[in-house]
C-alpha cells in the first residue's frame, strides 16, 4: 500500500535576497512566516515526506534568486523538493533540478502554452512535472445551461471550478476538472490543487473539488488550501483519496508539528511513513 504523504508549503517572497516565507488568505492578507531554508530544514527533521516551494513573486530577474534558495535548502534537506512559480520553458526545468529540485509545478505558463507540459515531460521525465491548478467555484441554477464545464453536486448546490493565473489574480474560465484531464493526457506527473475559496481559512480542504478532480485523473493529486487541523488531513485522504496533503499555515506557527500530525493519521489507520 503506497503511504500517504504529508508535504509543507513554502510560499516564498524573494524581494529579499535570502528570501522569506509569507502565509495569506484566499491568497490575500500576506504576513511573515520565515526563511525558507530554516523552515524546510526544521520540516525535513520533523518528518515531512516532501516540501513545495513556490515563488509567489515570481519574475525573470529572480529565477538566480530561487535556485540559490534551492541550493541552501538542498544542503541540509534530503526529501524530494518540488518548485514551482516562472517555470515557463523547459530550460526553467531544467535549472531547476540541476540547483537540487526533483519536480518542477507550472501554472499561468502551462495554461498559456500546454504544450509546454509535453515539452517538459519528454526532456525531464513525467515524475518531474507537476501541473498547479488554483481553482474557485462556480455556482449555477442550472446545469444543463452549462454543456461545456464539468458541473457537479454539492451540499451548496451545483458548480463548476474555474482556474486562475497570476497567483490567483485573474480568471481564465477553464473548467478545471477538463484541465487536470488535458495535463495527465500531456505528460503531467502529478497535480497540485488548490482551493482558492478555502486557502488560508483553516476550515478544511474543498472535499468536492478534490474528490471530483481525483476521480477525474489517474495521476497522484496533491491536495492544498484550509487545512486548519489534523481531522482536515484525514479528510482528504478518506473522503477525497488525495495523494497527499499540503499544508502551510498550520506547521509554520507551530500549531500542529509533522509528527503529531503523523501519530494522528497512523491511529485512524492512514498508512504514512515514520
Amino acid at each position: 500500500m503506497l503511504t500517504k504523504r504529508i508535504i509543507p508549503c513554502l510560499d516564498c517572497d524573494l524581494q529579499v535576497p535570502e528570501g522569506r516565507v509569507v502565509k495569506g488568505v484566499e491568497f490575500k492578507q500576506i504576513k511573515y512566516a520565515g526563511n525558507p531554508v530554516e523552515l524546510a530544514t526544521k520540516y525535513y527533521e520533523e518528518g515531512a515526506d516532501e516540501i513545495v516551494l513556490l515563488d509567489i513573486t515570481a519574475s525573470r530577474e529572480k529565477r538566480d534568486t530561487m535556485g540559490k534558495v534551492i541550493k541552501n535548502v538542498t544542503e541540509n534537506v534530503f526529501i524530494p523538493i518540488c518548485v514551482g512559480g516562472g517555470i515557463r520553458k523547459v530550460e526553467d526545468y531544467v535549472e531547476m533540478l540541476k540547483a537540487g529540485a526533483d519536480k518542477c509545478s507550472t501554472n499561468t505558463a502551462a495554461i498559456h502554452n500546454p504544450e509546454l507540459i509535453n515539452e517538459a515531460s519528454e526532456v525531464v521525465g513525467t515524475q518531474a512535472c507537476v501541473v498547479g491548478i488554483d481553482a474557485k467555484r462556480r455556482y449555477v441554477d442550472n446545469p444543463k445551461e452549462s454543456n461545456d464545464k464539468n458541473i457537479i453536486e454539492t451540499k451548496k448546490g451545483y458548480c463548476w471550478f474555474d482556474t486562475s493565473i497570476y497567483g490567483g489574480t485573474k480568471f481564465t474560465g477553464i473548467d478545471a476538472i477538463g484541465w487536470a484531464q488535458e495535463c495527465q493526457k500531456r505528460g503531467a506527473g502529478e497535480i497540485l490543487l488548490t482551493s482558492m475559496d478555502r486557502d488560508g481559512t483553516k476550515d478544511g480542504y474543498d472535499l468536492e473539488l478534490t474528490k471530483a478532480i481525483n476521480d477525474s485523473v489517474d495521476i497522484p493529486v496533491i491536495a492544498s488550501g484550509g487545512v486548519g487541523k489534523p481531522e482536515h488531513i484525514f479528510e482528504a485522504f478518506n473522503v477525497a483519496d488525495a495523494s497527499a496533503a499540503l499544508a502551510a499555515s498550520i506547521f509554520h506557527f507551530n500549531e500542529y508539528p509533522i509528527q503529531e500530525v503523523k501519530e494522528y493519521l497512523k491511529e485512524k489507520n492512514v498508512n504514512v511513513r515514520f
